[in-house]
């Protein structure tokens, strides 16, 4: 369980999980914080939480560009779409009419097929949005929450990451992979939602930064208490 702390714990691990350019891992937090490991990793992940419900409630609106995405795969056995030892899921970056990012969404998918992909549309993308995706048959379903979908084929690989319409996905895909390598040893497929909701969370948010630490605690103290053995659990998507 974890111990009671002073608040001023809470603020600084609040501080150092919102401040800093990129994340944190739950041992650097324990040696910045002066705490177990046991309690930086329930600390980081229990805000991870609270992020990951906040998130879950935004939608994307106006136009965006949507690709298929994954971690892992460096296991033995089949490379690319449809590998087990991949996690699959959604990457979408919604932009201004001159092309710069405004948001975006990564959320985790059972797989790339149209009923995944039209239960993702349904709860996270606004009606009558303009979603440009690859020649990726299953992002057809994101018609069915009145969206207009613009199937751009780019023949995959070098074509496909340096067309002008999948610039920003890309660029995002790099950066949450970079980030996730370069920051955290391990990561369990079962808490993946919760390193995507976190990564999703600071950058809509990196114009404010000052702010969201008032805004990360008031969300917190309006989500449902999270016990460590729930921590422990996978998440339920979907």
């Amino acid at each position: 369980m974890l111990p009671k702390l002073p608040l001023k714990k809470w603020f600084l691990a609040i501080y150092l999980l919102t401040q800093r350019k990129k994340s944190i891992s739950a041992l650097q937090l324990s040696r910045d914080m002066g705490v177990s490991y046991n309690t930086a990793w329930q600390l980081k992940h229990k805000m991870m939480q609270v992020m990951l419900e906040r998130q879950d409630g935004k939608k994307l609106a106006g136009r965006f560009g949507m690709d298929d995405a994954y971690l892992g795969g460096e296991r033995p056995g089949k490379r690319g779409r449809g590998s087990r030892n991949k996690i699959p899921f959604v990457a979408a970056v919604e932009t201004t009419q001159d092309g710069r990012p405004q948001a975006i969404h990564l959320r985790q998918v059972r797989g790339f097929r149209r009923t995944e992909i039209a239960r993702y549309a349904k709860v996270s993308l606004t009606a009558g949005s303009t979603v440009f995706s690859d020649g990726l048959y299953c992002f057809r379903a994101v018609t069915e929450t009145g969206c207009e979908h613009v199937a751009i084929v780019t023949g995959g690989g070098r074509n496909s990451a340096q067309h002008s319409t999948f610039k920003w996905v890309n660029t995002m895909l790099g950066n949450v992979k970079n980030a996730l390598l370069g920051t955290f040893h391990a990561i369990r497929d079962k808490h993946v939602p919760r390193y995507l909701a976190e990564f999703e969370y600071r950058f809509n948010r990196r114009f404010g930064l000052p702010a969201m630490i008032e805004r990360l605690l008031f969300v917190s103290l309006r989500t449902p208490p999270m016990p460590y053995r729930l921590l422990r659990m996978a998440e339920v998507y979907g």
